[in-house]
């Protein structure tokens, strides 16, 4: 087994920033929205849909058609395993865009193959591990995380949503020297094409969702924060929120060496400033870990140039960088990702 710790190497961090204090969920450029709708809330007895079913007091859809019902080519998943609130499926996805082949996994809620969400497109959000994440996921992992269980059981109580749950790897060698940032470095694989564009494709191609970015998010702990950030930069077309969970926001791959160009465009910190797309990011840290308090301090510091950035802030008391402890924020990022996203809604 993995050990349950998920740290990364240490990356350049500015001096500037002092680090923040430790505080409750508190928005920073933006006010919170209040939980959206879920379809659990909305089916009566008769288990027919009510006239608000279709609602999101966080995020309204489109006038068009709002569901996107699969499109096909169906890809061939297996079960991976067994968990007691569903399986959790697996693939390797064949990127038609990016050329990157690579495992991704599936976990589809309760609601999603109950008959009676027949024409309910359902919101996704992708997950990124800790660590190098070279085969492996560890968000369907269910002694360490458990996040399919707590997003049954928040979805149960009208507190969460009920995601589509997508789980890919990050990078093809087990080693901290070869990460590949999430990115397209040059002379290397096109992981950022593979996450942005690839993955979306497949989702849309074999589930239904939702047509707009709108129903559209990323989380990720470490290295994963750091992608979580980073491609809901990029891709603006498609995401609408993320959640970096302890997470940094300088890409630090050796491959860089000799491509600072191609580095700065894949800066987090130097892209949020940019930001032009309104896009919803809750980061969260370890009450013990300063220095990744000063990085997410300066993040924050930078995306004050962007009005369209709405930042929340949260540090763990007493956290580290442990898996762990990244268990004990999930019901706070499942909340936050259901109050900025639409719910399961009704095509």
């Amino acid at each position: 087994m993995r050990p349950t710790i998920a740290r990364r190497r240490q990356s350049l961090v500015s001096a500037a920033a002092a680090a923040l204090l430790a505080l409750p969920l508190a928005a920073c450029g933006g006010s919170s929205s209040p939980a959206p709708r879920t379809p659990s809330q909305d089916l009566g007895g008769s288990g027919k849909p009510t006239a608000s079913a279709s609602a999101s007091t966080a995020a309204p859809g489109p006038t068009s058609t709002v569901v996107s019902m699969p499109a096909g080519p169906k890809t061939p998943m297996t079960v991976s395993q067994n968990t007691s609130v569903g399986p959790i499926y697996v693939t390797t996805l064949h990127g038609a865009k990016s050329g990157v082949s690579g495992k991704v996994w599936v976990w589809l809620p309760p609601q999603y193959n109950d008959p009676r969400y027949a024409n309910y497109g359902f919101p996704v959000v992708t997950m990124y591990s800790g660590g190098s994440s070279a085969g492996y996921n560890t968000w369907n992992d269910q002694k360490q995380l458990g996040i399919q269980a707590k997003d049954v059981e928040l979805a149960q109580q009208g507190k969460a949503s009920p995601f589509i749950m997508i789980m890919p790897i990050q990078n093809f060698h087990d080693s901290d020297f070869a990460i590949q940032d999430c990115s397209d470095i040059p002379g290397q694989p096109k992981m950022a094409t593979w996450m942005g564009e690839d993955i979306p494709d497949f989702v849309r191609a074999n589930f239904r969702t939702l047509q707009s970015r709108d129903g559209w998010g990323l989380m990720g702990a470490s290295t994963g924060g750091f992608c979580s950030a980073k491609l809901a930069l990029q891709f603006p077309q498609t995401f609408k929120a993320a959640v970096p969970i302890d997470g940094y926001f300088i890409p630090d791959s050796w491959y860089w060496k000799g491509h600072d160009p191609e580095k700065a465009a894949n800066n987090p910190m130097l892209m949020v400033p940019k930001n032009t797309t309104e896009l919803y990011m809750l980061l969260t840290v370890g009450g013990r870990e300063a220095n990744e308090q000063q990085e997410a301090g300066d993040f924050i510091k930078a995306g004050k140039a962007s009005p369209q950035l709405h930042t929340s802030y949260y540090v763990l008391p007493h956290g580290d960088h442990l898996t762990s402890d990244f268990k004990k924020v999930i019901p706070m990022t499942l909340e936050f990702l259901s109050q900025h996203l639409m719910p399961p809604t009704a095509g």
